[in-house]
């Protein structure tokens, strides 16, 4: 995928759109038939469950807070899932998925060079969790309170991205574009940049930076730590 602004990709990822997506993978959890009401109350009862656990913990939360958050009733929540683990299992399915989905989609001709793919990844990264914010603050602040296997779930995903980066800089470093003495140690230190953007959102709205100045000083550090000297 690719996208020209972060308008188009607010729309692209937007709550209806990812719920339209978790309703085609959960057919058989969601008994709601109508697509556009399924979706719709999707998008209600998620926005609600980020919402809440950023303001109490997902933990915290019960499916009684959920129903008043959402306007939805308890019996209308079981048409959707029938406990918060599966919930749980949308959302963080959902950003796991984009994520790879996004990720792999490369413009044609960026994979024969490195650095342009190094600055692609970093830029859609970057404007991928911008677009789904509150997803991501969800999946990373709550990760160390999922169950076993959600918990597994979200260390996958992130052990995936950062072979993503590795992969293009081993393809940097065999090709004598790049010089990086350990590779898996360096893709494994770009992913912090990479969430510092969408952790510590106060820290840059009050210092008034923007994601395109964000996305200029990410690259321009991992440039630099990656291309030869001298």
């Amino acid at each position: 995928m690719n996208f020209a602004g972060q308008r188009q990709w607010t729309a692209a990822f937007s709550t209806e759109a990812l719920c339209a997506r978790i309703l085609d993978r959960h057919r058989d959890t969601v008994r709601v038939q109508k697509p556009h009401v399924a979706v719709a109350n999707l998008a209600r009862i998620i926005e609600a469950t980020l919402k809440l656990s950023n303001k109490q913990g997902f933990h915290a939360t019960s499916l009684r807070d959920l129903a008043q958050a959402s306007g939805l009733s308890m019996g209308g929540l079981y048409s959707y899932f029938d406990n918060k683990r599966t919930l749980l299992s949308m959302i963080l399915g959902e950003v796991s998925t984009t994520v790879s989905e996004v990720l792999r989609a490369a413009p044609e001709g960026t994979a024969d060079d490195p650095l342009g793919h190094l600055k692609w990844l970093i830029e859609t990264h970057i404007r991928l969790t911008e677009a789904m914010q509150p997803w991501f603050v969800f999946a990373y602040m709550e990760a160390k309170s999922f169950p076993a296997a959600e918990r597994r779930m979200a260390v996958d995903s992130e052990a995936a991205t950062e072979e993503i980066f590795a992969a293009i800089l081993r393809q940097g470093v065999a090709s004598g574009k790049f010089a990086v003495a350990d590779i898996e140690l360096t893709a494994s230190l770009i992913k912090p940049l990479l969430q510092d953007w969408y952790v510590k959102r106060a820290k840059y709205r009050k210092r008034s930076t923007s994601v395109e100045q964000y996305i200029d000083a990410v690259t321009e550090i991992v440039a630099a730590t990656v291309l030869p000297r001298g």
